[in-house]
């Protein structure tokens, strides 16, 4: 049914992630399709890394271990944004494409009274995308 899944990933927040990437991992193992981990990181240095090239580096050993730790098959890719808190949204839509992706996994913030005003993130890849969106709380 999935040829290809596609898992935003904060590397910010690696630790809040587990329950998303576990639900995408166990769709990859059932469906036999790929994962690409996508993150997307500022153009100044941040938290994670002092530079793109950096992120990019951490990026793909955190897929690497995902897929060793999970037994499927990974790729990833990453995207640098002046304003990554601006632009997630039109640059997840992006990756989408580009991987060829017809899943999207992500995990979910709690709600709170802005998501009133400004949509979730997922909800606008799912609005705004080919690709089905399963927000994993």
């Amino acid at each position: 049914m999935y040829k290809k899944i596609l898992v935003p990933v904060d590397l910010t927040h690696a630790d809040r992630l587990e329950k998303a990437l576990q639900t995408a991992a166990d769709l990859s193992i059932h469906y036999g399709a790929p994962i690409c981990y996508v993150g997307v990181t500022p153009e100044a240095p941040s938290p994670v890394a002092r530079n793109p090239a950096e992120f990019a580096q951490k990026l793909e050993a955190f897929g690497q271990a995902q897929a060793a730790r999970h037994g499927v098959t990974a790729t990833t890719k990453s995207y640098s944004a002046t304003d990554p808190a601006i632009d997630i949204n039109k640059t997840l839509r992006k990756a989408v494409e580009e991987a060829g992706a017809d899943l999207v996994v992500m995990a979910s913030h709690v709600p709170n009274v802005t998501d009133y005003i400004w949509p979730s993130h997922g909800g606008w890849v799912a609005e705004h995308s080919e690709a089905s969106v399963f927000v994993v709380r």
